[in-house]
């Protein structure tokens, strides 16, 4: 993935969140770091679900709390 799609990624995050997409680095945590709650989270995981076209299992959800999560995420095949 280039570093292009990391910024794809983190620019989605911070719109969701409503955060500056600096405070977004690559392994900050969106629930410990950043103090985002779960209605955050599946707002996020339904935006990527949406703009990704793929379907992220509820009990995947929490395993996914970061920009570097995320990027792994999208990777797998």
């Amino acid at each position: 993935m280039t570093n292009n799609y990391e910024e794809e990624i983190k620019k989605l995050v911070a719109d969701i969140a409503e955060i500056p997409v600096e405070k977004l680095k690559p392994d900050v945590d969106f629930f410990k770091d950043l103090g985002m709650d779960s209605l955050k989270a599946i707002e996020i995981v339904a935006a990527f679900e949406k703009k990704y076209k793929i379907i992220i299992p509820e009990n995947e959800i929490p395993n996914i709390s970061t920009v570097n999560q995320i990027v792994a995420y999208l990777k797998k095949p």
